[in-house]
């Protein structure tokens, strides 16, 4: 499944923001891949409970706190000693950051900043990986892919706060965790990853298309679309997580050459826009006649966002296995199982055996 499917067993791990949508899933992939796990994050018990739906969360040392509290966070890193570092917290919604940019700031920038400080004094330390998103970039809106090197930007407060995330990281990276001084003056790797569109089961935030789709079905109401034309990197939410898997499993083997930046996204094909993807996803649910096009928000929003995974195939032999078509399906397995009771900690480790099982093939 990634690298080398043994090398997480006993791995001391701390993920934050382990109780989100990602966050969650990330947990329960390592837990059953042998990882001592540890999670730092505010409770999120909003809309479904995903996290607290599943049995992770009596399995792990989990920590309820605020990113930017730089006592209790140090206090707890102190307590768990981590070899690998996942940082997954953040506020994660665009259009939120228009209602709240200052918070979104707070988590996104000063958050990190506080864990990547007190992270040069934790001496068990050997990879961080930061996981940012593909809205860091300055988005142009050309039809080309976006690349590592590509400028750092974002008109949004979201996507702008992940740009200065990737400049924050950048910056400790080359004053703190130089790799030139790797295995000298420090033992750590320093990474960010930055994914696409990620979609599965058990996401419920707001203003995100499969979410709110979800919830006008149980509500008995008609989906509002605002960008219909809107091309995104979609993909299954095992297929980044799997990257940031062999990712840091280079870096903490071979940190001098692994450090640096990292895209994970579909395959161009499976670049479509939001009407197609919805199309195509309620075949699966076996609706029809559910959504209606509405007036675009008075917020911008990217209109074409496309990622270029190349330096993932080619350096760390990651590349997705699912087409569009095998996503959503994964997708609407989750939903429906969960529309009909099914147990949610059944539905996901289904899914992750299920997906191991296809990566082993």
């Amino acid at each position: 499944m990634v690298k080398t499917l043994n090398f997480w067993k006993d791995k001391n791990v701390l993920v934050t923001g382990h109780t989100g949508f990602k966050g969650t899933w990330l947990v329960n992939l390592l837990t059953q891949l042998g990882a001592k796990v540890s999670g730092y994050s505010l409770k999120n018990e909003l809309d479904y409970g995903f996290y607290h739906k599943t049995k992770t969360n009596q399995k792990i040392n989990s920590f309820y706190g605020n990113i930017c509290d730089k006592n209790s966070l140090k206090s707890f890193m102190d307590q768990v000693n981590p070899e690998i570092i996942f940082h997954l917290a953040a506020q994660p919604l665009v259009r939120l950051s228009y209602i709240d940019p200052v918070d979104t700031y707070n988590t996104n920038v000063v958050g990190l900043a506080n864990i990547l400080n007190i992270s040069r004094e934790t001496k068990s330390l050997k990879v961080f990986l930061n996981i940012t998103s593909d809205k860091c970039y300055e988005n142009f809106e050309w039809d080309w892919p976006y690349r590592e090197n590509d400028l750092m930007g974002g008109h949004d407060p979201y996507s702008n706060s992940k740009g200065c995330a990737e400049l924050l990281t950048k910056a400790f990276r080359m004053s703190f965790f130089n790799p030139d001084n790797y295995n000298k003056e420090h033992n750590i790797c320093l990474s960010t990853a930055r994914a696409g569109n990620v979609i599965g089961g058990g996401d419920w935030a707001q203003d995100r298309i499969i979410p709110d789709l979800i919830k006008s079905l149980i509500e008995g109401k008609k989906l509002e679309i605002r960008s219909p034309n809107a091309i995104r990197p979609w993909q299954f939410v095992l297929e980044p997580l799997r990257g940031y898997l062999t990712l840091a499993e280079f870096m903490y083997e071979d940190g001098l050459n692994f450090s640096g930046s990292w895209n994970f996204g579909p395959d161009n094909k499976d670049n479509i826009t939001v009407e197609e993807m919805i199309n195509m996803l309620s075949k699966h649910l076996n609706i029809n006649d559910f959504y209606q096009i509405i007036e675009s928000s008075r917020y911008h929003e990217a209109k074409l966002l496309k990622l270029d995974i190349s330096k993932a195939k080619n350096t760390l032999g990651w590349k997705p296995i699912l087409n569009m078509n095998e996503t959503l399906k994964f997708v609407a397995e989750w939903y429906i199982g969960f529309i009909n009771n099914d147990n949610v900690d059944d539905l996901t480790n289904k899914q992750i055996n299920d997906y191991i099982s296809l990566i082993e093939s």
